[in-house]
């Protein structure tokens, strides 16, 4: 690890963080969140806030993907999404869900802005994200697909929208 260049999670606490939180919208595999907790650690992100019947560490099942990421990436809960992009809207924060929608930036295309954080919402793994924090949102963001299924798993399409936010991000802030 040394070799690797990797913090501490006293360094990594201490390191100025991308300014992504990720929201997690009733998501329901302990696999899944713990994917999403080792993505915010990689992409050394702001946090993520798990909502609803997401799972919340610590458990087993979700240390097993996160391998330690739950010990580095702040979290906290909320018992609804609503609640928590109305708080996050409160202090600041541009929400854009992550969803296949009338009228969604397709992710190629988006540019952020620097102005204010962003915080991301991912929804169910079956019903997306719920209606009334659509509504709530600044926009929506769409991954371009091709395929036949339209869909990716929760766990990737984090990692494909935070690595191309965080490549985005990083070219504005040089």
């Amino acid at each position: 690890m040394e070799e690797l260049g990797r913090k501490s999670v006293a360094e990594f606490k201490a390191a100025d963080k991308t300014p992504l939180v990720l929201v997690l919208d009733n998501v329901r595999s302990m696999h899944n969140v713990g994917s999403v907790f080792r993505t915010a650690d990689a992409f050394l992100l702001q946090g993520i806030v798990l909502c609803g019947y997401t799972p919340v560490p610590p458990h087993r099942d979700i240390q097993k993907t996160a391998l330690g990421a739950t010990d580095t990436v702040e979290w906290q809960y909320f018992a609804t999404t609503l609640e928590a992009v109305n708080e996050l809207k409160a202090n600041g924060y541009n929400i854009f869900t992550i969803e296949q929608a009338e009228g969604s930036h397709m992710l190629d295309s988006f540019k952020p802005t620097t102005d204010k954080p962003i915080a991301l919402v991912f929804g169910n793994e079956v019903s997306g994200v719920d209606g009334e924090v659509m509504k709530a949102a600044d926009g929506c963001i769409e991954i371009p697909q091709s395929g036949m299924k339209h869909s990716l798993n929760i766990s990737v399409s984090t990692g494909i929208v935070v690595w191309d936010l965080f490549c985005k991000l990083k070219v504005q802030n040089a």
